[in-house]
């Protein structure tokens, strides 16, 4: 009893189960966000815990309020969550040219609003499994997929810092019918050059030494290394 208000037992189970809703949400999102995160992606950590704990409160909101009354239709918020986390998926797009990136991220991010949905629902194993899942899918099948696509390989080049030179190395490859499908680059202000890191898709006519003699005769090319499965060759 506090200041005359009685809160029962059931009250304090009610209570206690909308925390673990809460709770549980944001851990699942941050179980997908922290395999975003560290793989550097436009939305990490924070956005999947935010999303996932905001669609679980948002479905909490939709069920607790109206629970046990005739003709109440309890779906309309959790619906403008699926029609909502578009948005914020297409701002963790990016289109470079002909090359799209950002895509599975946002993908993550239209899942993570499903689990916090089924938290939210009591649905718990539909959540457990559905976040198991995506993380096997994000961490194990990215290499399944590299090694589904022949002669699908990573180079990494030292070349200058200058706003011409990475259209100089994609011409180059072109050259020899190769297929640029993602870039990443770092940059290294203090020695003025950048660390670009191309994922290729090489024809069965070129050879590996070819490639590197091509862009070893692209002005302001230094370095160049073969990246396999995050070592580099």
């Amino acid at each position: 009893m506090c200041d005359g208000v009685v809160v029962s037992m059931p009250q304090i189970f009610e209570i206690l189960e909308i925390v673990l809703k809460l709770v549980l949400a944001a851990f699942l999102g941050g179980v997908i966000g922290y395999q975003r995160e560290i793989s550097e992606k436009p939305a990490g950590l924070r956005t999947h815990v935010l999303v996932s704990l905001g669609s679980a409160l948002l479905m909490i909101i939709s069920i607790e309020p109206f629970f046990g009354i005739e003709f109440a239709d309890v779906t309309r918020i959790a619906a403008s969550v699926v029609t909502g986390i578009g948005f914020l998926g297409a701002g963790a797009i990016i289109r470079q040219g002909s090359i799209v990136r950002g895509l599975t991220t946002a993908a993550s991010l239209w899942v993570v609003s499903g689990v916090g949905l089924a938290v939210g629902a009591g649905l718990y194993a539909a959540s457990l499994i559905s976040t198991l899942l995506v993380f096997v899918t994000l961490v194990g099948l990215k290499y399944i997929e590299v090694r589904a696509v022949p002669g699908h390989r990573t180079v990494q080049v030292t070349a200058l810092d200058n706003p011409q030179q990475l259209g100089k190395i994609i011409s180059a490859l072109g050259e020899l019918g190769i297929t640029v499908r993602t870039i990443e680059i770092e940059s290294l202000e203090a020695e003025g050059t950048n660390i670009v890191q191309l994922s290729l898709q090489i024809p069965p006519y070129v050879e590996y030494n070819q490639i590197v003699s091509k862009l070893a005769s692209v002005e302001g090319v230094g370095d160049i290394r073969w990246i396999t499965r995050g070592m580099m060759t």
